[in-house]
């Protein structure tokens, strides 16, 4: 068992006259807003939910809209009666209001998945094939999320590394399409590491100039910028309604319908067929197709609901909102001796060319150590680790992980202050408890901390990610 033990240091409350000195207030209303957390020092403070990257909290719109329809919730498609009507077509109103937020062409394909990852690999098995073989390889860059670099590597692929300039890896991308064979480029929309924005209509360009479509990962993006992917140019868009502020984790593939009409059925099974016999079966075109068994009827209407929230937000304030506090948040950690802030480009605007993601680490602390700290002494939620980006966290030369702060509509200014006021203290005083590794994460020792009656009083390592180690 790995330990870090020091001195006991007084707790850090919560800097509250600089949060109301810098005073910035959600811009929409988000579930659970004001729970507490218990610290390992004492007492309760507000939870200080800097980890909207991994799952945003629910709009409490979408709360209540959820608790509207569950009365009616009954299996779709199949059913005479009056709830199955009501949850068919609340199921398939999803889809046309999916379709207009990211600003879909009339004929693209809406299907529900459990998830971006699920949305992506199903587009894998739909990729074109000619005289029996893949008509083209799969391109990627090296930041990729696993969801966006997995599912290509069981169909022929290349991988290029990216620039440390958006336009070096422009030329990057162009350089190897011009050597042919690319059937389809896949991109992020914004990486969920660094929250750094991809030139996408740019992207979309050249992959069409040289025969090739586009399929953007856009889990990060959509929670914080409009994509029309009609104007974009973009052939297929995959994202999830748990990063959208909607519960469940539904997620949605929208794009062209050739391929994927031609492709293999996602899931085989009942409602995705037209006819099925005893040694065949005759598939179902449309979503239909690859949405075989009963489909996660509240996640789409909850993740439908979501963007009509989202879109209905003033752009400007809402980009002028996260801005602030990402500029905060990064000048601040920027002051505090030892901090590192990362980013992959060193031409990407912060003003613009950003989300409301920050990625940093402490100097002579693991990642997870500072995690662990945050949390127990200072009631702040934040990220640790590689986050399903490994080629990048290397390349980055952060081989065991770092810190992301992520933050959206929900968020506070105050929030990142207290993220800031933890760290200061961390540099000042160093840690304020013991802490111990157990099951591959670091937990305080001795915590004494309960859980809700109503939930398992296990620690938060149980079932740690395997990938944390190298």
């Amino acid at each position: 068992m790995t330990t870090a033990t020091v001195s006991p240091q007084p707790a850090i409350t919560e800097a509250t006259v600089a949060a109301e000195r810098h005073a910035i207030r959600p811009l929409a209303a988000v579930t659970g807003a004001e729970i507490q957390a218990p610290l390992i020092t004492g007492g309760h403070v507000r939870y200080a939910n800097l980890d909207y990257g991994a799952s945003a909290p629910a709009l409490s719109v979408v709360s209540a809209y959820l608790n509207e329809i569950l009365p009616y919730y009954a299996s779709v498609h199949r059913g005479a009666g009056y709830a199955s009507q009501i949850s068919t077509s609340v199921y398939e109103n999803a889809r046309s209001i999916v379709r207009d937020f990211v600003g879909g062409r009339p004929d693209d394909s809406v299907i529900f998945t459990r998830n971006t990852t699920d949305s992506l690999n199903l587009l894998a098995g739909c990729l074109p094939i000619s005289d029996g073989r893949p008509a083209g390889d799969v391109l990627y860059l090296d930041i990729e999320h696993h969801a966006n670099l997995l599912p290509w590597q069981g169909v022929p692929h290349r991988s290029i590394v990216a620039a440390d300039t958006l336009t070096g890896t422009l030329d990057a991308v162009r350089a190897e399409l011009e050597q042919g064979g690319v059937s389809l480029l896949a991109v992020t929309g914004a990486s969920n590491v660094t929250g750094e924005i991809l030139p996408i209509r740019a992207l979309a360009t050249l992959a069409h100039q040289h025969g090739a479509r586009i399929v953007v990962d856009a889990a990060q993006l959509a929670p914080h910028r409009r994509v029309d992917i009609s104007d974009d140019g973009i052939d297929y868009l995959a994202f999830s309604g748990h990063k959208l502020y909607a519960p469940f984790g539904a997620g949605v593939l929208v794009g062209r319908p050739d391929w994927l009409d031609a492709g293999v059925p996602h899931l085989a099974g009942g409602g995705a067929v037209k006819e099925a016999k005893l040694d065949g079966v005759s598939w179902a075109t449309g979503p239909a197709r690859h949405e075989g068994g009963s489909p996660n009827v509240l996640g789409a209407a909850t993740l439908a609901r979501a963007t009509q929230v989202i879109a209905a937000l003033d752009q400007d304030r809402w980009h002028a909102h996260e801005s602030a506090i990402r500029s905060f948040l990064v000048e601040g950690l920027k002051d505090i001796d030892g901090v590192t802030v990362h980013q992959i480009f060193k031409d990407s605007n912060p003003e613009t060319d950003t989300i409301g993601v920050v990625n940093f680490s402490v100097e002579g602390y693991d990642a997870g150590l500072v995690a662990a700290y945050l949390a127990a002494e200072h009631g702040v939620g934040l990220r640790d680790g590689r986050f399903c980006a490994h080629p990048l966290l290397k390349r980055l030369g952060l081989p065991s992980g770092s810190l992301r702060a992520s933050f959206g509509v929900g968020s506070r200014l105050e929030d990142a202050e207290r993220l800031l006021t933890g760290i200061r203290s961390l540099r000042s005083e160093g840690l304020g408890w013991d802490y111990v590794v157990d099951a591959g994460r670091w937990v305080p020792a001795n915590d004494a901390r309960t859980y809700p009656h109503w939930a398992p009083n296990t620690p938060g390592t149980a079932g740690a990610a395997p990938c944390i180690d190298d």
